[in-house]
Order: structure tokens, then sequence, then C-alpha cells
């Protein structure tokens, strides 16, 4: 992969936090773990979009009561019948 060289501002405070991650082991270097930053900013927003669009094709957001049965289904039988019987 080849790599290109950009200059931005951060807030010092990102920075300084950036930098420590970095000293703890979190990243190869600075360039790498802001890299790496980027990578999951544009994989979140690139869901982020693809949910939009799914959501779009089907209707929209679930409603309230769409997600409460959603919420019961996952949490599987045993978890319902112990929330109905407190």
């Amino acid at each position: 992969m080849t790599t290109s060289k950009i200059a931005v501002s951060v807030p010092s405070e990102v920075l300084t936090r950036a930098r420590a991650a970095v000293r703890r082991g979190r990243g190869q270097s600075l360039s790498a773990y802001v890299s790496a930053a980027l990578d999951q900013k544009l994989m979140q927003d690139e869901l982020d979009e693809l949910l939009d669009q799914m959501l779009s094709e089907s209707g929209g957001p679930l409603t309230r009561a769409e997600l409460r049965r959603a919420r019961e289904t996952l949490r599987g039988p045993r978890a319902n019948a112990r929330r109905r019987a407190s």
C-alpha cells in the first residue's frame, strides 16, 4: 500500500492522549495510530450509509413496538419468562 504524507491540526489534548496510547503499545507509531483511527471512522461512516440505505429500502426505522418485539426475541424465551414473572 502506498502512503501519502499530510499535515493535520488536532487539539493538544487529543495529541497527548494519542502519543500516550502509542507509548503503551496501542500503535507502532503516531502515524500508524492516526491511520488506524481514520480507517475505523471511514468504516463506521460506510456502515452508517449502508444502514440508512437499508432502512430507506425497508420502510424506515423500526417503531417502538417493533424494537420492543425484537429485543424480546433476542433475549430469548427464558429472559422473557423471567421478566413477566417479576
